[in-house]
């Protein structure tokens, strides 16, 4: 039965220009609201009945059974405890879940992703819609309290409704709200209190505890005074930054001196980024907070240390500290400063959890501090009672707040990830330390999936082009098995050629808004690992049914052009096609075919004509200013049962690379000049800022010490001095300022046409193309998906959708997946040095190599054979700093040998086991041999790497290459 009960809730609101609104909301109250329990006998079962009739979990406080209801302080603040099997049938107010999404939509996603799971039995009540639970805000009652309020009538409800055959336990931190319940004779606990009554002493560690529960005074050891100014109010930062006192930027920690940071300025025409150092300057942010700072006097600017400056040398840092609060300059450092800031409060606290290790603490120490994992982030003090148990094991930790009064921040124990050391447990700090969503795909995502055996029908082929006669096939990496793209090159009668690519059709299964979609919207791309690739798509697409095979036929959306012998194009086709590739080829296989003259077939001449056109294409993008920058790419191969790495070279790039290369580009481009004509306000492409000319600083100082010279001003001027900065005694010379040309580039990323006021800002600058978008990957990226849509909806081969033309939805999805896409870079780049460290564990080498950079107590060096760039502290044998360090030359003299940047040095490489928080490369110089500076002997236990090689050459037979595209 409905009860047409008719509610007003009034309220008063103040308007921006100071006027007083009066909003009245309507509510029409219910009494068929179910309450989710199976014990009830009146509300109607169904699947939304989650509730078991009985329910003990051992608890002590209630030890006949119970229900748990919650308030929003305990989601907001203890979700990891809640996320816990232990917390079964919870009840969660409308009313909680409602503000939680207001407050942390992180927060938010979470809870909602334990209620999704059945097997927990989180039962989600719509108190406010229902007669005898909800509750009027009284007079002169704030909303918090009414809140509160509502949720003790929940309580009293739900003993009404069941008529007390099971208990109700409100679970709540909030003091006021605790005693109110057991004024009114309800069981209500703080959750401290419920969970003490297990012997679990993790459970207590994930308690998020306030600032009162750490002893201040042992944190601060002999620094009894405040460390930090005390941050203003938002009020203030708001007015502030309207009136230009203040700016707002995102805080970027440096990883190399954790005393130092940088923050990229919001909204400001004249700094872009701005200058951070010292403890008190910094005054609690952390990596990633968006902050307001406040620019200093140009007498207070700093200037960053030539240091390397470790964050886990409590010593090193104590003196820096020193040095900061004394006045004292550090020596060696240039005199040339930087717009330099201070942070003056945290407008947006972006914390994560962190994985780490426990640092070793005296015997029944009740507080510990945590050394993260990632050098950005400080060290965090936790309260622990298994630190013994944790001792060699990898853990993870959030943090709760960072008082004034403490060097660190405190945090809590969330859980545990598995043996220090271990592979997999290394994976599983990878892939949570960058934010990978790597869970199972869900059922309802699975029950989108076509169902096999799969056939295409008479309806397909009707909407499509056959191009199944067509040469057609595809270049890829070894072992891929995700192939996203094919190409086809014929002549045409007229003389000309009509080239082709063909990009697998994800969207004919991946329908908008589904389950699959939103998933994949999520995930955003597909990430490739070393020893494992996380798909954006379930297999069954991504591997077989999406993927262009050889030999089968597929569903493709292809791109076709009619180009004169000199790769002029005449004209350009857009259409939805079924292709049946003639092979599915690796890069080395169709170069052979390619290169070899006694081959002829249709597929040797298509490779050919291709080549002869790609070629064309690429000139003509290096004559615009296209940049060939380099960056250290490796290449491994695994053992197919253990995983572990074998060998390590660096990837070899042949002509099939780029050919394959120049039509993807191609493709892309026509594509994204299509989708903005037909859509100008929600096309969904990708820009390249050009970078401030004084990003190429490094670079240019780099090329000045050998003498030649590198112009930024334009992105081809910056290409022709590139190609101009060669020394022919020096081979890897301009390699190496490639790569330094590669850091100094801004980061592409993905943008809504309609959020751009200039067309310039469009611009590709790498690419030198005014417009580019990504269309031919959307197996492994979720943008090329949305510009198939977009280009479909256009020619009319598909439907268009709301979502689809709403610029303001795009440019959110555009966010995630910038986002998404930033971080699989990193894992990616992690795994690699993973595996790296792996492959050199058991052994020393002897390795040639150049000095990249020249710090003040160290040098970078690059080993081009592994594609690795390791850090050379200058130390003698009793661990103190030594050399004389030169900024203006970039040169270090150590006993009268003098070291400058692209030297030729031979260094000893091999694993430093004695740092347990991370096994990273450690190396010796061996050349030039310095006195002081001795090499230690190849223990008995190590390989040596021609030892290795001589094992390779025998035949392996299990053997595997990485794949990835």
């Amino acid at each position: 039965m409905i009860d047409n009960t008719r509610r007003l809730n009034s309220f008063l609101r103040k308007t921006r220009r100071g006027h007083v609104l009066k909003i009245t909301h309507e509510l029409y109250l219910r009494t068929d609201i179910p309450c989710g329990s199976h014990i009830c006998q009146q509300c109607p079962t169904d699947q939304s009945t989650v509730l078991d009739k009985q329910m003990n979990n051992g608890n002590s406080l209630v030890p006949n059974g119970h229900y748990l209801l919650v308030d929003t302080n305990i989601v907001l603040q203890q979700v990891d405890l809640l996320e816990d099997p232990l917390f079964t049938n919870v009840i969660v107010p409308q009313i909680v879940l409602d503000e939680v999404r207001h407050k942390s939509l992180a927060i938010y996603k979470r809870i909602r992703s334990i209620i999704a799971v059945p097997e927990r039995k989180f039962f989600v009540f719509i108190n406010e819609f229902n007669k005898n639970t909800f509750v009027l805000r009284q007079t002169g009652e704030s909303p918090n309290d009414r809140n509160d309020r509502a949720i003790r009538r929940i309580a009293q409800f739900y003993n009404e409704h069941l008529k007390s055959q099971i208990s109700i336990v409100l679970l709540t931190d909030d003091i006021a709200n605790r005693d109110h319940a057991r004024n009114d004779g309800l069981l209500a606990f703080s959750l401290k209190e419920y969970i003490s009554t297990y012997n679990r002493p993790e459970l207590l560690d994930r308690l998020v505890l306030k600032e009162e529960s750490f002893d201040l005074e042992k944190d601060l050891g002999k620094r009894k005074e405040i460390i930090f100014p005390e941050h203003i109010p938002l009020s203030e930062v708001q007015r502030g930054i309207k009136s230009g006192k203040y700016l707002q930027g995102t805080f970027q920690a440096s990883r190399e001196n954790y005393l130092e940071a940088n923050v990229f300025v919001q909204d400001s025409e004249k700094y872009n980024q701005l200058f951070v150092q010292g403890y008190r300057n910094l005054n609690r942010a952390v990596h990633d907070d968006v902050v307001a700072v406040e620019v200093l006097s140009e007498q207070e600017w700093a200037t960053p240390f030539s240091l390397v400056i470790d964050d886990k040398d409590d010593d090193q840092g104590d003196l820096v500290i020193e040095q900061e609060e004394t006045g004292l300059v550090v020596p060696g450092i240039s005199s040339k400063k930087t717009a330099s800031c201070r942070v003056v409060a945290i407008i947006k606290r972006n914390w994560r959890q962190y994985c780490g290790i426990l640092q070793e603490s005296l015997p029944g120490a009740k507080f510990h501090l945590f050394l993260p994992h990632e050098r950005r982030i400080p060290k965090i003090r936790i309260e622990s009672r298994q630190a013994e148990e944790l001792k060699n094991s990898r853990v993870m930790v959030q943090i709760d707040h960072w008082p004034r009064l403490s060097r660190y921040p405190h945090g809590h124990f969330i859980k545990t990830l598995g043996k220090l050391g271990d592979k997999e447990t290394e994976n599983e700090v990878i892939l949570a330390e960058n934010d990978i969503l790597h869970h199972e795909f869900p059922e309802a995502v699975l029950d989108c999936l076509p169902k096999l055996p799969w056939i295409i029908t008479e309806e397909d082929l009707a909407s499509r082009v056959d191009l199944r006669e067509f040469c057609i096939c595809s270049i890829d990496p070894p072992g891929c098995t995700d192939i996203d793209d094919a190409l086809h090159c014929r002549l045409l009668e007229n003389g000309n050629y009509e080239c082709g690519v063909h990009i697998a059709d994800v969207t004919h299964f991946v329908r908008p808004n589904t389950a699959i979609d939103l998933e994949a919207r999520e995930r955003g791309t597909t990430v490739y690992l070393t020893d494992r690739r996380i798909d954006m798509l379930p297999v069954l697409l991504s591997g077989n049914l999406c993927s262009l095979r050889g030999g089968e036929e597929r569903f493709a959306f292809s791109v076709r052009w009619e180009m004169t012998p000199d790769a002029k194009i005449v004209n350009t086709k857009f259409h939805k096609s079924i292709i049946k590739s003639r092979a599915a080829m690796t890069y080395e296989q169709a170069q052979a075919i390619k290169d070899d003259a006694g081959i002829n077939d249709e597929i040797a001449k298509s490779l050919r004509r291709l080549h002869s056109i790609a070629a064309q294409l690429r000139q003509k993008r290096m004559d615009k200013g296209a940049l060939v920058l380099e960056s250290s790419e490796v290449r491994f191969q695994l053992d197919t049962e253990t995983h572990d790495p074998l060998s390590v070279m660096n990837k070899e790039l042949r002509e099939t690379n780029w050919l394959v290369e120049e039509f993807m580009l191609l493709a892309n481009i026509s594509v994204a000049e299509k989708i903005y004509e037909l859509f100008p306000d929600c096309a969904c492409l990708r820009k390249h800022p050009a970078p401030p000319i004084s990003n190429f600083d490094p670079l240019v100082k780099a090329a000045e010490t050998k003498g030649c010279q590198i112009r930024a001003n334009t992105g081809k001027e910056l290409a022709d001095s590139l190609d101009q900065a060669v020394l022919p005694a020096h081979p890897y010379f301009n390699t190496m300022l490639r790569m330094l040309a590669t850091r100094c580039m801004m980061q592409a990323v993905y943008f809504c046409s309609g959020f751009e006021s200039d067309i310039k800002s469009f611009e590709h600058y790498g690419l030198a193309t005014p417009i580019y978008t990504h269309f031919t990957s959307p197996i492994r990226r979720y943008a090329d998906v949305l510009v198939h849509r977009l280009l479909a909806a256009g020619i009319q081969a598909d439907a268009t959708f709301p979502d689809l033309l709403n610029k303001r939805v795009l440019q959110q999805v555009c966010n995630n997946l910038n986002y998404r896409h930033r971080m699989a870079q990193y894992a990616a780049r992690a795994s690699v040095d993973l595996h790296t460290q792996l492959f050199f564990k058991n052994m020393h080498t002897d390795e040639d190599g150049y000095v990249f950079a020249v710090r003040k107590n160290a040098l970078q060096i690059l080993l081009p054979r592994y594609g690795l760039e390791t850090t050379l502290f200058l130390r003698d044998k009793d661990g103190k700093s030594v050399g004389e360090f030169n900024e203006e030359e970039a040169t270090q003299t150590i006993n009268n040998i003098t070291i400058h940047m692209f030297d030729p040095v031979t260094v000893q490489i091999s694993v430093d086991s004695n740092n347990v928080q991370r096994q990273r490369i450690q190396i010796h110089l061996v050349k030039p041999a310095i006195e002081g500076f001795s090499v230690p002997p190849m223990p008995k236990n190590k390989t040596s790497i021609d030892e290795v090689d001589s094992a390779l050459t025998a035949p392996v037979k299990r053997l595997k290459v990485k794949s990835s595209k």
